[in-house]
């Protein structure tokens, strides 16, 4: 599975991109806000952890788990972020869930629109799903505005709906469906 936009590739990873992988995270700027994440210790993560997480990706794809698309920019194949689009439920719902993120170097360039707008177009038109949400936390207003930008309109705040840092969370949920035709 691959898809691509006029400055982006979205696909899974495969093991031959460990060094690209691994230099999007170095090369990450320290912390810029609360949901940016910490900078990623790579000590750890050896080509043989790297493998074991390009199988698990692969072994959610066959089960239709989750699609996790690497996000690599066409101009000098650097990695530079992730889309993914998970299954909530299938059957007569086709429902589904993104979530997106992008190294701290490639922000307010336009890069995450252009991905999870393609997102949008593997979740629609190649794996099926007719509604796709995203679960925001409540102050996370770069998110909010992105999904916003994206054309998902905001539908709820879902009162202690995710588990985060030992505490229950609020969310706000933004929902795109598939064009009806």
């Amino acid at each position: 599975m691959q898809a691509e936009t006029k400055r982006l590739v979205l696909r899974p990873l495969a093991e031959e991109d460990y060094e690209v992988w691994k230099a999007g995270f170095e090369n990450a700027y320290p912390q810029q806000y609360k949901y940016d994440g910490q900078k990623l210790d790579l000590s750890e993560w050896t080509l043989e952890a790297f493998k074991e997480v390009v199988k698990e990706h692969e072994e959610m794809m066959s089960a239709d788990q989750a699609y996790i698309l690497a996000i690599f920019r066409k101009s000098d194949l650097q990695h530079i972020g992730m889309v993914g689009i998970w299954t909530l439920m299938r059957g007569d719902f086709q429902w589904g869930y993104i979530e997106y993120r992008l190294h701290n170097p490639y922000w307010k360039q336009g890069y995450a629109r252009e991905a999870v707008q393609k997102g949008f177009t593997v979740a629609f038109d190649a794996l099926g799903f007719h509604r796709i949400e995203a679960h925001i936390n409540v102050d996370n207003d770069p998110s909010i505005k992105l999904a916003e930008h994206v054309g998902m309109q905001y539908e709820c705040r879902r009162n202690a709906f995710t588990y985060e840092e030992g505490q229950w969370r609020d969310s706000f949920i933004y929902v795109i469906n598939a064009p009806v035709s």
